[in-house]
């Protein structure tokens, strides 16, 4: 007897087992031949089992249709249970695939041009199809949109309507199916499903299962179409609120917004203050008039930005103020728009960059004046005159012939050729990252380790006297012969205070100490091109650069010779 995992579950299953056991009946019944049978019991046992086999196959058909529309009111559901589209869309088309035995599923809906595109691809491995492989018939989605009804075609091959066609030859297309997605009459895309392998495999049933949930896809697009544009509104006027909430909370930014006929809707008191209007001079007024000092130069932008509907950001704008002072103003310019994306004027952020500017030009030319990392460590909230010791390495580099030079010049050419030879030992001075402390005349003080401490500091003196000589050779190959100058360059080692020195009106950063005087003493001691350490400095370097033993030097101030040696170059 068979078990409960093998007895029939279906009815026609059921009737497939009855009309099995009336064909075996009647195979037994001939093969002993009974004589004691009614007459013609095996033509009805026959009979028997071919309207059983008709029956089965009847039923086979109806819970297969039974079993579509039990789809495809699962499907209904899955549709209309959520408005996140994409997700849905993409359980409906694999259901599709498999329910019409197709081996590809494409869902096409209407962009904003007009053009069928594709939405929703999937294959009947329920993967999604790669864009290469996503061509299909356009000659029977056109017919579709153009007609508005079904199409289907057991093989697209051998049809006559699509003979020719080269999308389906060349794509080798069979089996397809195509059905309109509707919302009031109105056709919003295209369901499309085909089989690149089998002919025949669509039918009636088929068709009108694709029409049904076409209905249903089509007001679920519908649908999440309307709730995306309402969420993508609240989103837009969400935002729109938040921009205006931050733009009115700056004091400094000024705003004005202007409608299609260029006439000021708004102006808030930040604007106001900049334009020095009051807001009865603004408000109901013509940008050109508002913004009078700047229209001429602030029009084409204002033009670019309605033609092109895009934004403008950090456009700087200089004029001249009434009182004939020079003013800069910042915009950032950008298309005012409804929540439905529609432009209805101009939004204008304005800056005044006036102070800001001014500032920083105050800052460069402090930077020409300043070694960059001393500026870098002024803090102006914590100034205090006085100073602290520090172990530093300092240079002085004199210009050798200079006296007998000037004599001979005007003073125009006198200070360009200065500033040359200056600037060429001002820039080797930064190139090591020392501190230019300041310009005597015709000669330059700087030194190492302060304010930032550097291991190697005596080296980095060395490098830039050598670097001042190897600039002074480049500027003798650009300059005439009669301004041929060279430089004396003494270095020194030891301690010193660095500090502000001066009044609260008039201060000074720089170094003071016997170092100092020491150093200017060893570099007025060296002659043309030279270059002059002591010993405390050799010291520190000896391993790394070259220097030939000098007389020691007697000099004023001093009770003992300092002792020095030439430098000749890096090992």
């Amino acid at each position: 007897m068979s078990s409960d995992k093998t007895r029939p579950t279906t009815i026609h299953d059921q009737i497939l087992a009855l009309g099995l056991q009336a064909a075996r009946l009647r195979d037994a019944l001939q093969k002993k031949k009974a004589r004691d049978l009614p007459p013609n019991t095996v033509e009805d046992l026959t009979n028997l089992t071919n309207t059983l086999n008709n029956v089965g196959l009847q039923i086979e058909s109806f819970e297969a249709e039974h079993s579509k529309l039990m789809a495809l009111a699962d499907i209904g559901q899955v549709v209309n249970s959520s408005l996140e589209l994409d997700e849905v869309l993409r359980i409906v088309m694999d259901n599709i695939v498999l329910l019409t035995r197709a081996e590809r599923g494409f869902l096409m809906l209407r962009d904003e041009s007009g053009q069928m595109s594709t939405h929703m691809a999937r294959n009947w491995e329920q993967e999604s199809i790669k864009s290469n492989e996503a061509a299909t018939s356009r000659t029977i989605v056109q017919r579709v949109i153009e007609s508005g009804q079904p199409v289907i075609t057991t093989n697209a091959q051998e049809d006559q309507r699509f003979s020719g066609q080269e999308s389906i030859m060349t794509l080798n297309l069979r089996s397809i199916l195509c059905v309109p997605l509707k919302v009031k009459n109105d056709l919003i895309g295209v369901i499309y499903a085909d089989n690149r392998i089998r002919a025949g495999i669509f039918a009636e049933t088929e068709r009108d299962l694709l029409a049904a949930f076409a209905n249903q896809a089509a007001v679920a697009i519908e649908n999440a179409r309307l709730f995306s544009s309402l969420r993508h509104t609240l989103a837009e006027v969400t935002e729109l609120k938040n921009l205006m909430d931050n733009v009115f909370s700056s004091i400094a930014s000024g705003v004005i917004t202007a409608d299609i006929g260029n006439q000021i809707t708004l102006a808030n008191r930040a604007a106001q203050s900049i334009l020095g209007r009051a807001s009865t001079e603004i408000v109901g007024h013509q940008l050109d008039e508002a913004l009078a000092s700047v229209s001429k130069e602030l029009q084409p932008h204002l033009a670019e930005v309605r033609q092109t509907d895009k934004p403008i950001v950090d456009l700087e704008i200089s004029h001249k103020s009434s009182n004939g002072g020079s003013v800069d103003w910042r915009f950032n310019l950008s298309p005012l728009k409804d929540a439905g994306q529609k432009t209805q004027g101009l939004a204008i952020v304005l800056d005044d960059m006036t102070e800001r500017k001014k500032l920083e030009a105050q800052r460069r030319l402090l930077e020409r004046m300043v070694s960059p990392a001393m500026l870098d460590q002024i803090d102006p909230n914590s100034l205090q005159i006085g100073g602290k010791k520090a172990d530093i390495t300092i240079l002085f580099a004199d210009i050798r012939g200079f006296t007998s030079y000037s004599e001979r010049q005007s003073p125009e050419k006198l200070v360009a050729v200065l500033n040359r030879y200056l600037a060429a030992a001002a820039e080797a001075v930064l190139e090591h990252e020392g501190t230019v402390d300041k310009f005597l005349g015709d000669a330059i003080m700087a030194w190492y380790n302060a304010p930032i401490i550097q291991p190697d500091h005596t080296l980095r003196a060395v490098k830039t006297a050598l670097s001042i000589r190897n600039a002074i050779a480049k500027l003798h190959a650009e300059l005439h012969q009669e301004a041929h100058l060279d430089f004396g360059v003494g270095i020194h080692y030891g301690e010193a205070v660095l500090g502000w020195i001066g009044t609260e009106k008039r201060l000074e950063f720089t170094a003071i100490g016997d170092s100092i005087n020491s150093t200017k003493r060893i570099q007025e001691n060296a002659s043309k091109n030279q270059i002059l350490i002591s010993n405390e400095a050799y010291a520190r370097v000896e391993k790394w650069v070259d220097a030939k033993p000098y007389a020691p030097l007697v000099v004023k101030g001093k009770s003992q010779p300092i002792d020095v040696l030439e430098v000749t170059g890096l090992k």
